[in-house]
């Protein structure tokens, strides 16, 4: 099936690696141009070359902290300085160190708030003055959005957040012909999951293989997910392709929410 992706200009956020390295790849491979942004300028350069190289895509890379403004406006205008408009935006960014809420710090809370939820909220501003032929938001959000995870109460309170500013938003763009939706990752193999397997082994004092064994039997298809798995789903909910589908949300777990 033609996703319709290409020449639509995508803007990804936090894509050198992981979750949104997926998605980029994705938009590339379906001949999107992507405009990659990371806080480490080498490895999103090396990244943005990486998917030229492979797809024969036109990428841009940019250094990029999401938590400042003044970078994320850089990052757009660079983008619609090269390709004149925006078509699609991941919003993603690395998740809030996982403490319990007692452990957590006034401090712990505003840097959340600042990586999670105000970023989003400023990644969306940005872009939509330049989605001048309509377009589609995703967001990377969390299973803690639908069911809290034990350790990861900042990431509950703030992803929360962003699930219903992109509720509120569906509604609020959907007669510009924007729509906005949420992506929800499961056990994917991203070094995030692996910093989270590493620190429940040290909590409870059991191996890394041991956790891995622990999650594995509450996942139906048996396996941790690729960023490939979770790249797909976005690229799909981001293209044409997904025109009839705005505010919702998508698990891509394998199967591990138990919810109907």
């Amino acid at each position: 099936m033609d996703l319709g992706l290409k020449d639509k200009v995508a803007l990804v956020a936090a894509s050198s690696k992981g979750l949104g390295y997926g998605v980029a790849k994705a938009l590339a491979a379906e001949g999107a141009k992507v405009s990659l942004c990371s806080r480490n300028g080498d490895d999103v350069a090396a990244a943005a070359q990486t998917l030229a190289s492979d797809y024969g895509a036109k990428t841009l890379a940019t250094a990029c902290d999401v938590r400042a403004l003044g970078d994320i406006q850089a990052w757009v205008e660079k983008t619609v300085a090269a390709w004149g408009k925006v078509d699609c935006l991941l919003v993603n960014a690395g998740g809030p160190p996982a403490k319990t809420i007692k452990e957590v710090s006034e401090d712990d809370f505003e840097a959340a708030f600042e990586l999670t939820l105000f970023s989003s909220f400023r990644m969306i501003q940005m872009t939509i003055p330049h989605m001048t032929d309509g377009g589609s938001i995703l967001t990377v959000t969390s299973g803690s959005v639908r069911e809290p995870i034990a350790r990861l109460g900042l990431s509950t309170i703030m992803r929360a957040g962003v699930a219903g500013l992109v509720k509120t938003l569906a509604d609020e763009l959907a007669g510009d012909g924007i729509r906005v939706n949420n992506l929800v990752p499961g056990r994917i193999d991203t070094d995030r999951v692996a910093q989270l397997d590493a620190n429940t082994s040290q909590k409870l004092g059991i191996s890394i293989e041991e956790v891995q064994k622990r999650s594995l039997a509450g996942i139906p298809l048996g396996r941790y997910g690729t960023i490939d798995d979770f790249g797909r789903a976005g690229a799909f909910l981001l293209s044409p392709a997904a025109s009839y589908i705005t505010g919702a949300t998508l698990r891509v777990d394998g199967g591990a929410a138990r919810s109907i």
